[in-house]
């Protein structure tokens, strides 16, 4: 009964004014104005639903509080009016129905808390409009840098196929260039030695284990055969003297293995990866000076003088930073010269004396020299993890 009551006010209307005129558009604009708010509100259980007698003061308030179903309901003739698609109604049809009062269209507007959804999307725009512009300013951000580095690609690219081809021109410094190829060459003789000491430490870490294995074979065969007791024992200290020598000896390369491979895969290669920006920064520069005097032997119009402004500024920029390289590389060059003398002269050393004291079969001199370089030998079983970390 109230569903029906509630259809029939949400959708009749009454073009005849009090006095009997017919109604203009506007009044019928308003009312279906006043329809569409009666039947899809913000919330319909807050409002009344008002109808009367035509031309009567009394009204009849229909509360909505019991109705039961969705807020809001989709009146079909109402968007067809709007759009324009539906005939008009007929008058006559259109007098039987009740006619809303101007009072309760009053109470309707005035009615408190009754549009709570404009201020909502007021106070949730600020936030996604303020992250929608971060995201705007961060993919510009990304844009410009990619440009920058595209452009910068594009001339180096430009400037390192004219030098392969011989048609550019390069900026060369006849003695650092000599000292750079030294360093190349001087590290992969050292790589070289390197690969070869430390084939020469697994074989003769080989050797020492399989003599200390003969020596444990020989002594439990001399317990087992007293005919040959003697001579058993006899080989038998004899290789674990020999296997505690090559123990010392095997301290005294691996300690020249490392410093070898501290120098050749830390020093040498920190110099070398300062000596690859130093490259990338000459590059660089060339390809900023070649585009500076292409563009000054051009036109000499406003457009033009506003390229030659940047390309000087990008120019000088550019030259700074391969003019401080280049005294990094001089200074780096420099001290690992001074380095390389210090270490290698020093494991050169120790590796002469060790050799020459273990082949002579010298065991004082042998422990000496490690003494003498301050190298501590490891004990036996250090490198075995312990039965904690086993588990």
């Amino acid at each position: 009964m109230t569903d029906s009551i509630l259809s029939k006010a949400a959708t009749m209307e009454i073009p005849i004014n009090s006095n009997g005129d017919s109604r203009t558009a506007e009044d019928d604009s308003l009312e279906q104005d006043l329809q569409q708010v009666m039947v899809s509100g913000p919330n319909l259980n807050e409002t009344s639903i008002v109808s009367g007698g035509y031309g009567g003061a009394a009204e009849g308030i229909i509360p909505t509080s019991s109705i039961k179903g969705p807020a809001v309901r989709f009146n079909p003739e109402y968007f067809d009016r709007r759009c324009g698609n539906a005939p008009k109604p007929d008058i006559r049809s259109k007098s039987r129905g009740i006619p809303p009062s101007h009072s309760a269209a009053s109470r309707i507007a005035n009615q408190p808390g009754h549009y709570p959804a404009p201020s909502m999307h007021h106070s949730n725009s600020n936030p996604s409009m303020m992250s929608e512009e971060a995201a705007r300013g961060v993919a510009v951000e990304k844009f410009d840098s990619v440009k920058k580095w595209s452009i910068n690609t594009y001339k180096c690219t430009k400037q390192m196929f004219s030098e392969r081809f011989g048609r550019g021109t390069k900026t060369v410094d006849m003695e650092l260039e000599a000292q750079i190829d030294v360093l190349r060459e001087t590290k992969m003789k050292y790589e070289r030695i390197l690969r070869l000491a430390r084939e020469l430490t697994n074989h003769f870490y080989n050797m020492v284990q399989t003599q200390q294995a003969l020596g444990d074979t020989f002594a439990d065969l001399s317990q087992k055969s007293p005919e040959l007791q003697d001579e058993f024992g006899y080989n038998a200290e004899t290789q674990r003297l020999l296997c505690k020598n090559g123990e010392t000896l095997l301290g005294a390369i691996n300690f020249f293995v490392s410093s070898i491979n501290t120098l050749v895969n830390k020093t040498m290669e920190d110099t070398l990866m300062t000596i690859k920006m130093y490259e990338n920064a000459r590059l660089e520069f060339d390809a900023y000076r070649t585009d500076l005097e292409e563009l000054s032997v051009g036109p000499r119009d406003a457009a033009a003088m506003v390229r030659i402004e940047i390309a000087q500024q990008q120019y000088q920029i550019h030259k700074d930073k391969y003019e401080r390289l280049h005294s990094d590389v001089s200074i780096k060059l420099k001290f690992l010269e001074e380095n390389k003398v210090k270490v290698m002269h020093k494991q050169l050393l120790l590796f002469h004396n060790a050799v020459s004291a273990y082949f002579a079969g010298n065991q004082q001199q042998l422990e000496q020299t490690l003494r003498q370089f301050n190298v501590k030998l490891k004990p036996p079983g250090s490198d075995k993890p312990s039965w904690l970390e086993e588990q």
